[in-house]
């Protein structure tokens, strides 16, 4: 049996990861110090025999004992309202944290994934993003400590991937969504699922007009554990190219809800916000034979199913 150590275990994408790799009949060791992420979304796992947690802070000295086949780092805080709020602690877990895990990687002689993000194309001046656009990001804004926290964990794993030969993979991920997510992280799909199970006004940034692309969680697990067992090693784009804009999702979101007294409300555009966000997945479909498979309409509302059992 193959073990793996997953970090961010406890979170949205972690814990989803942690049900794959159970499910793939991986030994599967968890690890979160739950700032972010929460027990609930694993507790289903703590009676498998192929499941262990560990309730520590990966941006300070990580042992696991034994053999450690595989490392998926998804540690971080991952939503504006979070890493705003834990400006040091998103920049520490993404370098120190990365560099913890690499050294661990290299002594247990590990393959590696690291969890980048979109955010590292910024506010792109090239669209769709494809691997190669090396992106327009502000280094001091407000965005910045998760950008480039991320920015640089994509550096630091390719430095130990030619200076030591480590066997490393990264993932730069885009929109998601599906069960799980926090009503309250503030990204704008829970949020306006939640405002409209709650008869609350929606709130759009600007207006509206800025673009996402949203690919249903099943869909990126199955890309992440593609890429995981593929043999390259260069920074990956997994996301559903399908564009739509902020205010377009809204709309679709309060027909979902019918006799919702909830309306759009309009508020001003937050610094560095990206104005577009479309992933090229040619990388993707042609070296993982990957692409989304779930509908927007189907994974909207498979996800308002889940958030009505917890708003």
């Amino acid at each position: 049996m193959k073990t793996v150590l997953i970090t961010g275990a406890a979170g949205f994408l972690g814990s989803h990861l942690c049900d794959r790799f159970v499910n793939e009949g991986y030994k599967v060791v968890g690890m979160d110090n739950l700032l972010t992420g929460s027990l609930k979304n694993i507790e289903h796992l703590f009676k498998d025999a192929r499941f262990d947690f560990y309730h520590h802070d990966v941006s300070k000295f990580v042992h696991v004992p034994g053999r450690l086949d595989c490392i998926l780092h998804f540690a971080s805080p991952a939503s504006p309202i979070d890493y705003l709020k834990m400006p040091i602690q998103t920049l520490k877990v993404g370098s120190l944290g990365t560099h913890n895990l690499l050294g661990l990687a290299r002594v247990k002689k590990s393959r590696i994934l690291i969890a980048s993000t979109s955010e590292v194309y910024g506010d792109p001046l090239v669209h769709p993003q494809d691997e190669n656009y090396w992106g327009n990001v502000n280094p001091v804004g407000p965005r910045g400590v998760y950008d480039e926290a991320k920015r640089f964990q994509e550096a630091i794993t390719m430095a130990y991937h030619n200076a030591h030969g480590l066997d490393t993979r990264i993932v730069r991920i885009f929109n998601t969504y599906g069960s799980r997510m926090r009503l309250d992280d503030g990204r704008a799909l829970p949020a306006f699922m939640g405002q409209a199970l709650r008869d609350e006004p929606i709130s759009i940034f600007g207006d509206g007009q800025q673009t996402r692309s949203f690919c249903y969680v099943d869909d990126l697990i199955e890309g992440i554990y593609r890429l995981l067992h593929s043999d390259y090693h260069l920074p990956m784009n997994i996301g559903n190219p399908t564009e739509i804009t902020v205010k377009q999702l809204a709309e679709e979101i309060l027909e979902m809800v019918p006799g919702t007294k909830s309306t759009l409300s309009f508020n001003p555009l937050p610094v560095d916000d990206p104005k577009v966000r479309q992933p090229d997945i040619t990388l993707a479909r042609n070296i993982l034979n990957w692409e989304p498979k779930v509908a927007r309409n189907e994974g909207l509302k498979r996800t308002l199913a889940y958030f009505k059992t917890v708003v």
